[in-house]
């Protein structure tokens, strides 16, 4: 079964290595978010523009993802990974040595494009390094963990670094996680690129690509404009054109970029959805509570990262938990929906907080609730969505699975800070009174918990589509037995 795997006997060295990168690209995401402030006082650019350092990595990376999956298949895991990494430290380091926004912003650009290299070549590489199904679970705990607590880590060490160091150390860090992972890779990977190369469906590149950057480009519009701008709704119009134009194609394509048939198996599906779902509800909760945290209680950056801890703990522990000993007994379909309502139950819990809440009491439950969820929810999913995938479509369904967490958190962003914006508003107005600072405090907080409810609906609705597309029992699990000779070519 493992003759044809070269990594079979050092995977675990591997998977440190894998986990190393995905780590990288994951935290990536909320890094900069705490460093913001003191690079905008550093660079001397505007509070309407800042959201661009996030923005950019978020659209090069969501929008090249396919073809970055692609790439993988076609090129061999190895070299893309170490491509991917080579260019992500050298943006980086570029990052770190910004002189004005503009190359910060080039610098994040760049970063989200080998990012979308690198992402789905290391989740390829899981998926056809770990066949035993008992030995995958273990390693898709680890990756479920990184990919839902991630985030949080991301904060702290972007605490931690620009309190102490610079902003500026929030970029420089990735050249050390990138040099590291490169050596490991070039000492123990494999390249393995196919006999026979396919053409490359570039068609399908540009209509994919072109619909997911409209699309993450029109909410991200909507957040610092209005959904009713005539901005936002011609790209979100265009992004789902070219989306549809991209399925179409697909269907009729000889080498299509994403073969349908890895969209529409039915656990596939909904753990697509469920990984979006929870990536919506999780970035809002970072963006709201960072703000309640830092500009309603005074926290510092360390200390805020500090306060994201438990849910990264419990994020860890329910992963390792559900894909070790309750996957292989109950399937997929009860902890995705069970992880989807904790979620729900979390965020209603949020909604009750006041100006006056302490952490102890209004943050920290829901922090451990929604680990625990978010455990379940990404570990289970993802481990799901790269089940029993060919080979030569290992990529490109790790691609899709990258593609679901960042287009669900772009969209999540965009719709609940809009949500959140309009109350904050309505409440200010509906005063009748003269904006005091203690009255903006209570309106800000009313914006958050609207923000919160919202994302309560979300992660039901999540629990009502994991419920109905997911299979019931381990019928589910049926393809690892299957899947596993197949995948050790």
């Amino acid at each position: 079964m493992h003759t044809n795997n070269p990594h079979h006997a050092r995977r675990w060295t591997v998977l440190a290595i894998l986990a190393t990168a995905q780590l990288m690209v994951v935290l990536d995401a909320t890094i900069v978010n705490i460093a913001l402030p003191s690079a905008q006082r550093a660079l001397h650019f505007a509070n309407s523009e800042r959201q661009w350092i996030v923005t950019a990595y978020a659209l090069a990376f969501g929008s090249l993802l396919l073809l970055g999956g692609r790439i993988s298949d076609l090129v061999g895991r190895k070299w893309t990974f170490i491509a991917g990494l080579a260019g992500f430290a050298g943006a980086s380091a570029v990052g770190g040595a910004a002189q004005s926004f503009g190359m910060l912003v080039a610098a994040r650009a760049s970063q989200g494009a080998f990012g979308a290299l690198l992402a789905p070549a290391a989740l390829s590489l899981m998926t056809t390094t770990f066949t035993d199904p008992d030995e995958r679970n273990k390693a898709f705990g680890i990756w479920g963990a990184i990919a839902g607590s991630g985030a949080a880590i991301g904060l702290l060490l972007g605490g931690v670094l620009t309190q102490t160091l610079s902003w500026r150390y929030s970029m420089y860090v990735n050249v050390v996680f990138a040099t590291s992972a490169i050596a490991g890779a070039l000492a123990l990977l494999r390249n393995q690129a196919p006999a026979v190369k396919p053409k490359l469906d570039i068609p399908g590149v540009l209509t994919v690509s072109g619909g997911l950057f409209a699309l993450v480009y029109g909410f991200s519009h909507a957040r610092t404009s209005s959904w009713a701008s005539h901005t936002t709704i011609g790209f979100l119009i265009t992004g789902g054109l070219l989306l549809a134009v991209f399925v179409v194609i697909q269907s009729r394509s000889r080498n299509p970029l994403l073969p349908l048939r890895i969209v529409t198996d039915r656990n596939r599906a909904a753990s697509f959805l469920s990984i979006g779902i929870a990536g919506a509800a999780v970035f809002a909760v970072f963006l709201f509570l960072i703000y309640y945290l830092q500009q309603g209680r005074g926290y510092t950056p360390i200390r805020t990262g500090v306060a994201f801890l438990p849910m990264s703990a419990a994020v860890m522990l329910s992963a390792m938990i559900a894909t070790n000993k309750l996957r292989p007994r109950l399937g997929p379909r009860p902890l995705a929906v069970t992880g989807m309502l904790l979620g729900a139950g979390g965020m209603l819990y949020l909604t009750r907080l006041t100006v006056a809440s302490s952490y102890a009491t209004g943050i920290l439950p829901t922090l451990i609730t929604l680990g625990i969820g978010l455990g379940l929810v990404f570990s289970t999913s993802i481990n799901s969505a790269t089940l029993g995938v060919r080979p030569t479509d290992a990529g490109v369904a790790s691609a899709t699975v990258s593609a679901s967490q960042q287009i669900g958190g772009s969209l999540g962003t965009a719709l609940l800070s809009t949500i959140a914006a309009s109350a904050v508003t309505s409440y200010v107005t509906s005063a009748h009174a003269h904006p005091t600072g203690l009255l903006l405090a209570h309106a800000a907080v009313h914006g958050d918990t609207t923000a919160f409810a919202w994302a309560a609906a979300l992660f039901a609705a999540g629990a009502v589509i994991a419920a109905s597309l997911y299979e019931r029992g381990t019928k589910a699990l049926r393809i690892d037995a299957a899947a596993a000779p197949a995948t050790a070519h």
